[in-house]
């Protein structure tokens, strides 16, 4: 059967001559083949003031009798593009009312009479333009792009608190210990994303500020890498997204790229019936019931809707206390929201916090009482909680406690003393580098939330 592509914010999706069925979540959580979404809603139109003829504020040199109606949608939005307004003439989507026969039709209760409008036409006094709000949305639109460094001028506290998450810098590349709640990508509403924030105060003396190699969601907590210049970020962002392409001649940092992987982890409510494994469960994205909110799900065989390859390797850390398990995750793959959903469907063990994925068991959740005594021996339990932090905020002491899932360790190749090499200046190391590890590993520490909550449990681990 012959089919085309057609690209969509939420992916590649693949169409035919056939009206497909499409896969969609409903209410409960559970995926299934349903009949094919409605068609779009009647398209909603922005009403301009009334047009006040001659003369035009700020336009003197416009007569009344000349003025066009493109003339007049551009003068009242001015800072859109020409062409953006051009577009919605061209589309025949701009209508106009007349004043002389709304007044009786609309006593009639026969609406408002309204005719498509050309955009050399002649505006009338008292004429009211109606547009589609989509040409006022392309101003709006500028607001959620990303931030430019050039724009962003961070304060002193700013540049001192993301300072003072640098674990490690070099001529290649930075590591940050991410904190929970601070977006990683950055819009126009969000002032202290850590992309925007990082591009601006950590350059340390180089021209451009450095660029993200791979992302945390924004509840997520722990290590992030970024790059420091435009080879680096090329070979890393490679590196772990197709480990096996990332492959050079040097057999040097091809056994560092194998020996590359990340570790999370996360506290989840439940335990996995078997103690560690391998999840192997393809992820595709699908919209809810209202056509608008998209989430990860794991594929169906029988969907429609593509999917993408997710591996995590998990083991679990201790038995289960107060209904919950810590684990450690491994992924093998880089996919949107794999952690989350690999331990919500695949293991069904949401993770504490996960209201996304998990709130089906979140409606259940019962905050952990106060543990003075320890079980185990009886004795006064030796806990010293962080100067100055609510015991009960976000922890399992919380009634609706935060996510609890932090990349905890992180083993990349030491780039800055391979780059030479891999961008072909050199066929071996330089001598001055040759001493340095070809492995770099970090470990970061937890967040407060998660602190406690450890604190908690750690003493049943095994």
């Amino acid at each position: 059967m012959w089919r085309h592509r057609v690209l969509v914010s939420s992916g590649v999706r693949l169409y035919s001559r056939v009206a497909p069925q499409v896969v969609r979540v409903t209410a409960k959580n559970v995926a299934k083949l349903g009949s094919p979404k409605e068609g779009p809603k009647p398209r909603q139109l922005l009403s301009l003031p009334p047009f006040p003829g001659f003369p035009l504020p700020g336009k003197k040199s416009l007569n009344a009798c000349h003025v066009t109606a493109i003339s007049w949608v551009k003068y009242y939005f001015d800072e859109i593009q020409d062409s953006v307004i051009q577009s919605h003439f061209n589309k025949s989507l701009v209508q106009i009312e007349y004043p002389s026969s709304s007044d009786s039709v609309e006593k009639e209760g026969l609406g408002k009479p309204m005719r498509k409008i050309k955009p050399s036409d002649v505006m009338e006094v008292g004429a009211r333009i109606h547009i589609p709000v989509s040409v006022a949305e392309t101003a709006i639109s500028k607001r959620f792009d990303t931030i430019p460094s050039g724009t962003l001028y961070p304060n002193a506290d700013e540049i001192e608190y993301l300072q003072r998450l640098v674990m490690y810098k070099d001529s290649a590349l930075l590591v940050l210990n991410k904190p929970p709640k601070v977006p990683v990508k950055g819009n126009m509403p969000i002032h202290n994303s850590m992309d925007a924030l990082a591009a601006a105060a950590l350059s340390y003396g180089y021209d451009e500020g450095p660029k993200l190699v791979h992302r945390l969601d924004r509840e997520s907590s722990g290590l992030l890498l970024m790059g420091r210049t435009k080879e680096s970020i090329a070979h890393l962002q490679l590196l772990f997204s197709y480990i096996n392409k990332a492959q050079s001649k040097c057999q040097a940092w091809n056994d560092a790229c194998e020996a590359t992987y990340q570790r999370y982890w996360a506290l989840v409510i439940g335990s996995p019936k078997d103690k560690e494994g391998l999840i192997s469960a393809r992820l595709s994205k699908v919209l809810l019931d209202d056509g608008k909110t998209e989430r990860v799900v794991l594929a169906q065989h029988s969907s429609l809707e593509p999917s993408r390859e997710a591996v995590t390797e998990y083991r679990v850390l201790g038995p289960t206390i107060n209904g919950c398990s810590w684990i450690e995750l491994r992924p093998l793959t880089s996919r949107k929201h794999q952690l989350r959903v690999h331990c919500a469907e695949a293991l069904g063990t949401p993770i504490v916090g996960d209201y996304k994925y998990g709130w089906f068991v979140h409606r259940r959740w019962k905050q952990m009482p106060r543990v003075d005594i320890e079980p185990s021996s009886g004795k006064p339990y030796k806990l010293r909680w962080p100067e100055g932090v609510d015991i009960q905020k976000g922890s399992v002491l919380a009634k609706v406690p935060l996510l609890h899932l932090h990349c905890r360790e992180l083993v990349l190749p030491n780039i800055a003393k391979f780059l030479d090499v891999l961008d072909g200046k050199s066929e071996n190391v330089h001598p001055a580098l040759s001493t340095r590890p070809d492995l770099l590993r970090f470990v970061a520490s937890m967040p407060s939330h998660m602190k406690i909550s450890w604190n908690l449990m750690s003493s049943f681990l095994v």
